[in-house]
């Protein structure tokens, strides 16, 4: 099953012939310790509202934003998702000619075909382990003419994280928009590597977030991007409908942002689950296992005897579900990405994959 956005657990559960709930998603990079406790009270004790308009303004949510984010609340678009600001960003900016660095996530690759956009991409090599040489990065960019540039950092699939330095000198070498997806970078120390930083300094720069990831909300859809002040964020907030966000995501939003300890406890716990995850898988010599700043790993199967259709067969079985990664560009059936989930699936995930190996 070739799916672009991870597994579709209905579909699977079915073909399987188990209940969806049995089965274990290490393919949808879902923070797996669950939802802002915080959050979830205000959701319940405020259901009733469901007869009322939110604020068209949605004050408290930016507010809250803002002090997650420690940037002014006039910076924030909200949108219904991370992938709804992606759409809206590449449609204000409507860049003729795009530089787009890949393997990364296929919305932005359609999202620019639709706009009609030409798209050139700056590859991360696996020659080189999938880290970006910078000044090849930024020779590049000086030698061609391009309208906008879309970085996702850390970026999917490969879990590449540029720094603030270099992404700095890559807007110093461009000055032109640069949207930035940071899907994933709540699960880095944020503080210093978010590109958020960058926002008040230059005049160009569109940080774009979500809360399906590390949040564990992907049903609420709350997306927002943090943008520097000029024409593209005047445009931005244009094109969002009235009420865009609806009430239950706006007022869990609000309190999750300030759930302090819920995300403390989450950057704890992470760390310690990707160490199990990361040192488990690199003790199989059938793999490759690539450096990662994400919450997800991309693996290479160095084996001859078997690749990841193999693989993943094998586990579905099982109830066990990874990426399978030939949907990305220049990555074929012999890598797969799991994502970290909680110890005791990570260690299932790894006693089952100890067992296939035997078998080759």
């Amino acid at each position: 099953m070739k799916n672009n956005h991870g597994a579709n657990l209905h579909q699977l559960a079915e073909t399987l012939g188990i209940n969806e709930k049995q089965l274990i998603d290490f393919s949808s990079n879902i923070n797996p310790f669950g939802l802002s406790p915080k959050g979830l009270k205000k959701l319940k004790e405020n259901l009733y509202l469901a007869t009322t308009y939110p604020d068209p303004d949605y004050t408290n949510l930016k507010a809250s934003i803002s002090t997650y984010c420690n940037c002014n609340p006039e910076n924030i678009v909200l949108g219904s998702g991370a992938t709804e600001l992606i759409s809206s960003t590449i449609e204000v900016i409507a860049p003729k000619n795009t530089l787009l660095l890949a393997p990364a996530y296929s919305e932005y690759e359609s999202e620019l075909i639709r706009r009609g956009s030409k798209i050139t991409k700056f590859f991360y090599e696996k020659e080189n382990n999938f880290q970006i040489n910078i000044d090849n990065l930024i020779s590049f960019i000086s030698s061609n003419c391009f309208d906008m540039i879309v970085i996702c950092n850390p970026n999917n699939p490969t879990g590449t994280l540029i720094s603030i330095e270099d992404l700095e000198k890559i807007y110093l070498t461009f000055k032109k928009p640069i949207m930035i997806d940071e899907t994933y970078i709540e699960f880095t120390d944020s503080s210093k590597t978010s590109a958020i930083n960058l926002v008040n300094k230059f005049d160009r720069i569109i940080v774009i977030r979500g809360t399906s990831k590390f949040f564990s909300t992907p049903g609420i859809r709350l997306g927002y991007s943090i943008v520097s002040k000029g024409d593209i964020l005047t445009s931005l907030k244009t094109v969002p409908n009235l009420w865009n966000i609806n009430i239950f995501a706006s007022i869990m939003g609000e309190a999750m942002f300030r759930d302090n300890n819920f995300i403390d406890m989450c950057h704890k716990n992470f760390a310690e689950n990707f160490n199990l995850l990361f040192e488990g898988l690199k003790t199989f010599k059938e793999f490759k296992i690539y450096d990662s700043k994400s919450n997800f790993i991309l693996c290479e199967i160095l084996s001859s005897k078997f690749d990841s259709n193999t693989l993943y067969n094998y586990l579905s079985k099982k109830g066990i579900i990874i990426r399978k990664a030939q949907s990305f560009d220049k990555l074929d059936e012999k890598f797969f990405r799991v994502c970290v989930l909680t110890k005791e699936n990570i260690n299932l995930l790894l006693k089952e994959i100890e067992t296939f190996t035997r078998k080759y």
